[in-house]
């Protein structure tokens, strides 16, 4: 560029008219004047020098190793070939051929040398194939000078008629959810619509091989082939780009899912039967922070305590090996323990609080009771869309991994379907379902927590896969830890309730009466709930009804079930619900309640010595594996167990008078399902706002809410 000279700038022509420093000044056809900086020149989009040949573009090198040898080959001979016309020298030594010196011969003499140097060796070459040869090497570089019939490639589709390929795609589509069919079913549905589109015999369909060929090159990589499963799996995935979910601290979001086990159980009376897992993970450091074994499906009440078990720290079991201690482990254990005491016998398992839940469209996740309890912690919940699992893929990819990595090697293995069980399933199997849950919660400290895992990569060593327990270390290095301890009050607090009268002899629900002296002052007497009418809050577990828990107003009273001796064995609600529905009503309300005791007694006294009918020993074994969820650890002195919890909410769930001689339907899958069909819409209860709890999206909307 030189004083005079013309310059693109802006997308306008300008005339150099100074070059002072680091400044160039510019004029264009109207006068205009501007100053501008050499680096701000040269960066502009539209910057060129009138005159000059613009410079070659770099040509896709890289896609030279996709050539046959044999065409990358002869790309490179023509480099050298023009390399000498232009320069003298084929490989750039400096050793300079003497028909093509450019000091003893012009550019055209050396271009007609070259012609005939490679028609004598075998290849008829004229003048103006040289000459374009040069051309297209100063334009792309080595990758002009390659036969574009080979790098042009082949098409899977082949030379298909595009008719057929668009009726083809259509048709595909259609039939993805509809039931598996054959490519034969598929041709003649493609005929069908080619015929239909064009007229008949306008458009013919390919012979059965080539139109079976091109169906799998069209749905190759669209999912749209296969079982009717794998078609639905891949419709139910968001359309890319897809974005990662990404959480930066413990917490953050926690993944909650339901599945059944892969796993016979051996129940009280050696009844066999699947178990169900319930588990939370928590995705930023992909812990399992809660894992959970019910014999008769989840409840909302199990979902709620998992919170509490999530954080709350694992004590170590009896007979378990010290390296599966928290202070054995790389978490730094001397620091925490001095923020919270009650990490010191504690096994080597994260402490979290959850501050977001994902769950899917369950309706133990949706419904009132686990949202309340959610809202009571100040947890908000997250539901994603129905039927769409990759929007909470890592606790799905958790499951396949509990599977290959535990359930496999557990006796009672049932492999993942009926085409993968063994025959020896049933006597192989020898766990009960306490002993199971105490075998998973081991594996997850030993196995999962100590297993590099490839979704975990510090910022520092990407190279490097870590440990959830050496992710939570690093993470609670950068944002803290902060106990919060959960007394038994909470956990009351986290169970259902019912918002029953204290008469006379008691509070009365589904045909069972609770009554202790702590009530007396308060029998006949209405509470200060108006919106309830005057009932009391009670607090119920669904494994254990043989006791409730009433809010007075000095806090919880514990009340047992008057006829709780009665009863040798233990039972859970649904047990109680069929004895109700086999025992017909005879005499008063209290020798009926003292008949369905007697009754529930002599059933499980039966079903324990395997007698009884196949239902009321499945039912009584289930109610021997249902457990309680195990009591919190004591809190360290002098801690203020409620300091760092909002305070506990209402799980409210309205329902009738359980005075009234209502027919309860009896579901044995989910416990608390039932309730919440029939409960009224409630408003949440008070959260903690400074921790922004809330529900993100409203669950029990249906499906038109969700993005398309």
């Amino acid at each position: 560029m030189t004083v005079g000279g013309q310059v693109v700038f802006q997308a306008r022509t300008w005339t150099v008219a100074v070059l002072e420093g680091l400044r160039v000044q510019l004029v264009d056809a109207e006068g205009a004047v501007a100053s501008v900086a050499w680096a701000h020149l040269l960066a502009d989009k539209h910057f060129e020098v009138v005159g000059q040949a613009k410079p070659g573009a770099v040509g896709p090198l890289g896609m030279l190793d996709a050539l046959e040898k044999e065409a990358r080959e002869r790309a490179l001979q023509w480099e050298r070939h023009v390399r000498e016309v232009e320069t003298g020298s084929a490989d750039g030594s400096g050793q300079v051929s003497d028909c093509y010196d450019p000091a003893r011969h012009s550019l055209g003499e050396r271009e007609a040398a070259k012609a005939r140097e490679l028609t004598a060796g075998g290849s008829p070459t004229s003048v103006a194939t040289v000459r374009r040869m040069r051309a297209r090497y100063r334009a792309q570089g080595v990758w002009g000078l390659v036969d574009q019939r080979a790098a042009r490639g082949s098409s899977p589709l082949g030379r298909a008629d595009e008719r057929v390929v668009e009726t083809l795609l259509e048709v595909l589509k259609e039939n993805a959810p509809r039931s598996t069919g054959t490519l034969s079913r598929l041709r003649r549905q493609v005929g069908w619509a080619l015929d239909e589109r064009y007229g008949p015999g306008v458009v013919a369909v390919p012979p059965e091989s080539t139109f079976n060929r091109l169906a799998r090159a069209v749905a190759q990589g669209r999912g749209l082939l296969g079982t009717a499963l794998q078609r639905r799996h891949r419709s139910s995935r968001p359309e890319p780009p897809f974005t990662p979910t990404v959480a930066l601290r413990p917490g953050e979001l926690v993944m909650m899912d339901s599945t059944p086990l892969d796993v016979m159980a051996v129940l009280d009376d050696g009844v066999l039967g699947r178990v169900e897992l319930t588990l939370a993970l928590d995705l930023a450091t992909r812990s399992i922070v809660a894992a959970v074994l019910r014999p008769a499906g989840t409840s909302a009440v199990d979902a709620a305590l998992l919170l509490a078990e999530a954080a709350t720290p694992m004590v170590m079991r009896s007979g378990w090996d010290e390296a599966l201690a928290m202070r054995a482990s790389v978490i730094a254990y001397e620091r925490l323990v001095s923020l919270d005491e009650r990490l010191a016998q504690a096994a080597a398992r994260p402490v979290v609080m959850p501050e977001t839940v994902v769950v899917d469209q369950g309706r133990v996740f949706v419904s009132t009771s686990f949202i309340t309890a959610c809202g009571s912690l100040g947890i908000s919940v997250q539901p994603v869309p129905p039927a769409n699992g990759p929007a909470k893929g890592g606790v799905e990819r958790t499951f396949a991994s509990v599977n290959t990595e535990f359930c496999q090697y557990v006796a009672g293995y049932t492999g993942s379907d009926v085409t993968q069980r063994g025959s020896l399933t049933q006597e192989e199997a020898c766990w009960s379902l306490a002993q199971l849950q105490d075998l998973l919660d081991e594996w997850v400290v030993a196995g999962w927590q100590h297993r590099p895992h490839e979704g975990l990569r510090h910022p520092w060593m990407p190279r490097r896969a870590l440990t959830p327990n050496e992710m939570w270390q690093a993470l609670i290095g950068v944002c803290g830890y902060v106990p919060v301890p959960f007394s038994m009050n909470d956990y009351i607090e986290l169970m259902p309730v019912r918002w029953q009268a204290i008469t006379d002899s008691g509070i009365r629900f589904d045909y069972r009466t609770y009554d202790s002296r702590a009530l007396n002052d308060y029998r006949g007497q209405r509470s200060r709930h108006a919106g309830q009418d005057g009932k009391w809050e009670v607090h119920y577990h669904p494994y254990d009804p043989t006791r409730i828990w009433v809010r007075l107003p000095d806090g919880f009273v514990d009340v047992p079930w008057i006829h709780a001796t009665q009863v040798t064995l233990p039972f859970t609600s649904f047990t109680w619900n069929h004895i109700r529905k086999t025992v017909s009503r005879t005499g008063t309300r209290d020798e009926h309640e003292l008949a369905l005791a007697r009754a529930l007694d002599a059933l499980l006294r039966r079903a324990s010595a395997g007698q009884g009918s196949p239902r009321e020993r499945t039912l009584a074994a289930r109610a021997s594996a249902a457990v309680p969820f195990p009591r919190p650890p004591a809190p360290a002195a002098g801690q203020d167990v409620l300091a760092t919890l909002a305070p506990a909410a209402h799980l409210t769930e309205a329902a009738e008078d359980w005075d009234e001689e209502t027919d309860w339907p009896d579901k044995d899958d989910d416990l608390l399902a039932w309730l919440d069909e029939e409960a009224p819409a409630h408003p949440a209860a008070p959260a903690d706002r400074a921790r922004g709890a809330g529900i993100i999206n409203d669950a029990r909307k249906g499906p038109d809410q969700w993005p398309q």
